[in-house]
């Protein structure tokens, strides 16, 4: 008897399975589904492996409901997609962002910056972290929260803000990014807004191609100023007033920029 091909779906009796298992071990790896038959019942499925990212894009791209809002998963499904997974990523809205790895200047950057933040809150009650290091921001008017790992932050109710797993759940004080190509959009549109509606009170914007810093102050959920801050000048912080950046100095001699 022939196997019944279902759009990508075969169907095959056990005792053709037994026969060929080779052969359907192939279909499979192939992404074609085999359906196993007993006395005329469905009894099994052999069907492709797939990592769970792998899943969450299948799903993503084939189910209608995704597009729905633009949702596309929820809170609790991600953090079971997260645990399981190796890949860095961030939900924003109810998408997944996966996240590549930064390029040097990115990284000689942000290790200028935490030198510099660091010093200024050696001793202070606040404490300054860098990525990777997630923090789930609850925002107003929205039932679910996002979670990203910003490149830098600082983070003054650590008190009340750690599990029992030692993961942190509070509201950063201050968070920074670094621009790059293929955040550019995202961290100047989604997560100012993500920022700006959890309670966040300041937001560091750097921008390495065109050597500045924006930096933005909230006050009740709302943009109360921004400044961009370019040569000649230094990031001054509203939240801690004798926290400042010159931003000439933070550029010069960058390796990736050398030659």
């Amino acid at each position: 008897m022939e196997p019944i091909n279902y759009d990508q779906e075969i169907v095959v009796t056990a005792t053709e399975l037994k026969q060929n298992l080779g052969k359907y071990l192939g279909h499979a790896e192939a992404q074609n589904d085999v359906v196993v038959t007993k006395n005329g019942k469905k009894v099994a499925r052999l069907t492709p492996y797939v990592t769970d990212i792998e899943q969450y894009l299948t799903l993503r791209d084939k189910a209608l409901d995704y597009q729905y809002g633009g949702k596309r998963v929820s809170y609790a499904e991600f953090m079971v997609i997260y645990e399981k997974s190796t890949l860095r990523m961030e939900l924003i809205n109810g998408e997944i962002y996966l996240l590549a790895s930064p390029d040097i200047v990115h990284q000689e950057l942000l290790g200028r910056l935490y030198l510099i933040f660091n010093e200024f809150f050696q001793g202070k009650r606040c404490r300054v972290f860098f990525a990777p290091f997630d923090v789930h921001f609850s925002k107003k008017g929205f039932k679910e929260p996002d979670v990203m790992q910003p490149d830098l932050l600082v983070a003054c109710d650590l008190e009340s803000s750690i599990t029992e797993k030692g993961r942190y759940m509070g509201t950063p004080t201050l968070v920074l990014e670094i621009l790059s190509d293929t955040t550019k959009t995202k961290d100047l549109i989604d997560k100012l807004n993500t920022y700006r509606l959890s309670g966040v009170q300041e937001y560091w914007i750097v921008d390495p191609k065109q050597e500045n810093i924006i930096v933005y102050v909230f006050a009740d959920h709302e943009i109360e100023s921004y400044r961009v801050l370019g040569k000649g000048e230094s990031a001054q912080s509203a939240a801690f007033p004798r926290l400042g950046v010159g931003v000439e100095g933070l550029f010069n001699g960058l390796v990736g920029r050398q030659g």
